[in-house]
């Protein structure tokens, strides 16, 4: 059993770690309400965006609009988009778990890259020996909608010249502080709503050209950005979850220490007591 000195070594350190949890824990609350509002405010307009382009795109030849060729996949870039640092549960684990299950299931077989948005996942994609194309750790230390606009043209311009044939997104959508849910989204080609095209007689004003140009560009640099930021809010609610757990954890081992340390400290003054008894009653005999 442990001696007084160890227990109260480990009484400190335990509360070491729970001002620490509880500190990141703050931290995290205060970002996470800047990032949820941030999501919430581009959630609607990206998903609207997006079923317009889906509806445009059925209406409109696979030559009038590169991005919605379909060809046979060989090629697939894979973005994992996670955190650049741990401590936030199984937010980057299931990110990567999601990757590796599109990557030996869905595209078995074919030529599979990875472009990591933050570091952990392609970190981990890389020690099991997967095409790491580029590991992209500083999109988050100023994510803005330039930033994610100028990966999401890299994407297309890879698309357009056949690079790849499919490209899919890997990310954490936000739910709540407490539940993320893990996304597979396909970036290009384009989704096609068939059902819009054989019910709706769409109107092109100015003209096809122009929407083909302007448009479908636009939408999936909102779409990039959108889920981006999908995950920036999943990592912060994913942090302040665990740490309050970690918290509430170093709580109750404390209160269980003590207890033990004081039961311990009972016995030892009990012990020295009765060797005070003992050896006054053997100096009156």
């Amino acid at each position: 059993m442990a001696n007084l000195k160890e227990i109260r070594n480990r009484i400190s350190s335990v509360n070491s770690t729970k001002q620490i949890t509880s500190a990141m824990k703050m931290v995290s609350a205060a970002k996470l309400k800047r990032a949820q509002d941030a999501i919430t405010q581009m959630r609607p307009y990206a998903e609207k965006l997006t079923e317009i382009l889906g509806n445009l795109s059925a209406s409109l030849d696979t030559s009038e609009n590169v991005y919605a060729q379909k060809r046979e996949v060989k090629r697939v870039l894979i973005i994992p988009i996670s955190s650049n640092r741990g401590l936030c549960g199984a937010f980057n684990s299931n990110v990567f778990k999601s990757a590796r299950e599109l990557a030996d299931d869905r595209f078995a077989g074919a030529h599979v890259e990875v472009l990591a948005l933050g570091k952990k996942a392609g970190e981990l994609l890389h020690k099991r020996e997967y095409r790491v194309n580029q590991i992209n750790a500083s999109i988050f230390d100023s994510l803005t909608y330039k930033e994610a606009g100028a990966i999401a043209n890299r994407l297309m311009n890879a698309f357009e010249n056949a690079e790849y044939d499919e490209i899919v997104l890997v990310y954490n959508s936000f739910k709540n502080a407490a539940s993320q849910l893990v996304k597979q989204e396909t970036f290009l080609p384009i989704v096609i709503n068939e059902e819009a095209s054989a019910t709706v007689d769409y109107i092109f004003e100015p003209n096809k050209e122009q929407i083909v140009e302007q448009l479908i560009p636009q939408s999936l640099r909102a779409q990039l950005f959108k889920a981006l930021l999908d995950s920036n809010a999943s990592e912060h609610g994913a942090r302040m979850t665990a740490m309050h757990k970690a918290t509430d954890n170093a709580t109750e081992l404390g209160k269980e220490l003590k207890l033990t340390y004081n039961k311990l400290r009972q016995a030892s003054i009990t012990n020295e007591i009765l060797e005070i008894v003992g050896g006054a009653e053997a100096l009156k005999g």
